[in-house]
């Protein structure tokens, strides 16, 4: 083989991550990138999503950004607000993020982003997308992985080789729960002890209520907080839908749950969980349809031991699945694809037949993004702690911070903290892999 363009990439999951990486393989010049997905099609659902900068920088390179943005809300602001009151805790504007880091802080539907970089990779002869087919196992981890998969279109599964594999299953990642048994490790999943509703409000359900409507208007974030709850809010699809998130206990999820960790909620148990909650919160919750109110119970898993095994690696939720608080999720998985493509990219002509060397490229990606992740993971369950504070002095000192509307630098909601947005969207995640790719790969053992 004369080039790494020629190195054969199958992909595991079209999600954010799996997407993510197939384009930015593409635009580094891969040839031949296969993606192999469950589902028959896209099928684009889902609710609404936050782009911060870092992804945005992501996207703009990816190429597909100015398709997403059309669709988009530029978040100006944000306001904190007692649950019970509506009582605004905090309001800290945001109107200069591009200034500051080059690109905007957006809003938009799942679907548009999704749709997206699907878009960008349809564009890419290199890429071929697989429905309908599942993974079955991986047979060999190295020099060359193999894996067994299933087509919905033929009885007998069949086999697939690969020069790198990526595994972006979500998760419930089928690959890193063989991975990590074949090399005598565990995986501890850890409850969160929370759910959350996904609700999308159309404008002509809210048109008919001036506060509703001022919201749906709006180039702002609302979070709405009480003890062991939330729910955060904006609009997206150019204004035209609301989009509303909870975190609460899951005392009301089902006990036997499906692959997507889903299940189908009561509107009645909704407005249980967010009974003490202002008027306003109770009109937008009571035009859900009743038959509509579905539940997903939020889950992660603890860091794991290793995220590569030979010439495979595991990236988005199948290595660092994240709580919504910092609304990162999806920027890490499509933030992984690029590292990758850029680590991957850097293996000399003479040596991509060699294992040892692909292992230890796939160690970098490993060395580099997971201390960054992990910080962002526990960043994200912090900041679910101190929204969900009941009565005290730690809830009198977290609304005191509050209060200061971001002036110390520090916000108890990190997501609206500027402390930590410097760190997240000041974040170059391809610049990082040029500056420190050498230096790394050399410290492998």
């Amino acid at each position: 083989m004369a080039d790494f363009r020629d190195l054969r990439i199958v992909i595991i999951g079209a999600g954010m991550g799996g997407l993510g990486a197939a384009l930015a393989f593409a635009k580094k010049g891969f040839k031949n990138i296969n993606v192999y997905e469950t589902a028959s099609n896209l099928g684009f659902v889902g609710a609404g999503i936050q782009m911060p900068p870092n992804v945005v920088r992501v996207l703009d390179r990816l190429g597909c950004w100015e398709e997403i943005e059309k669709d988009s809300t530029n978040v100006k602001e944000t306001s904190i607000r007692q649950g019970s009151t509506n009582e605004e805790l905090a309001h800290v504007y945001m109107p200069d993020m591009r200034e500051k880091y080059g690109f905007p802080h957006c809003t938009g539907h799942r679907s548009s982003l999704a749709g997206g970089l699907y878009n960008g990779c349809l564009k890419e002869s290199a890429i071929k997308f697989n429905f309908g087919t599942s993974l079955v196992k991986v047979l060999s981890w190295a020099p060359k992985p193999r894996i067994l998969l299933k087509s919905r279109t033929q009885e007998e599964p069949f086999e697939v080789e690969a020069d790198i594999l990526l595994a972006s299953d979500g998760i419930k990642s089928l690959t890193r729960t063989q991975m990590l048994s074949e090399l005598g490790l565990t995986s501890e999943e850890g409850d969160t002890g929370q759910a959350a509703y996904r609700i999308m409000l159309h404008r002509d359900q809210m048109k008919h209520d001036p506060e509703m409507l001022a919201l749906l208007d709006s180039d702002m974030v609302v979070r709405w907080i009480g003890e062991r709850r939330h729910i955060i809010a904006y609009p997206v699809s150019g204004h035209n839908i609301y989009n509303l998130s909870t975190a609460h206990p899951d005392t009301n999820f089902a006990g036997a749950t499906n692959a997507t960790y889903t299940t189908r909620g009561e509107k009645k148990a909704m407005f249980e969980v967010f009974g003490t909650f202002c008027p306003l919160v109770q009109r937008m919750l009571d035009l859900v349809p009743e038959g509509e109110v579905c539940e997903w119970k939020l889950r992660i898993h603890k860091t794991l031991p290793t995220w590569v095994h030979g010439s495979a690696a595991l990236l988005g939720d199948a290595c660092h699945a994240t709580l919504p608080h910092l609304n990162q999720g999806a920027a890490m998985a499509i933030e992984d694809g690029s590292v990758l493509a850029e680590c991957v990219s850097r293996i000399p002509a003479d040596k991509l037949d060699d294992a040892e060397t692909i292992t230890k490229t796939l160690k970098v990606f490993e060395m580099l993004r997971k201390p960054y992740t992990t910080t962002l993971v526990d960043l994200a369950s912090h900041s679910g702690r101190v929204l969900h504070l009941g009565e005290g002095k730690a809830k009198e000192e977290r609304d005191r911070l509050f209060r200061e509307n971001g002036k110390s630098g520090v916000v108890p909601d990190k997501w609206a903290s500027p402390d930590v947005q410097k760190m997240i969207y000041s974040h170059d995640c391809v610049k990082e892999v040029i500056e420190k790719f050498d230096e790394v790969f050399a410290s492998i053992a």
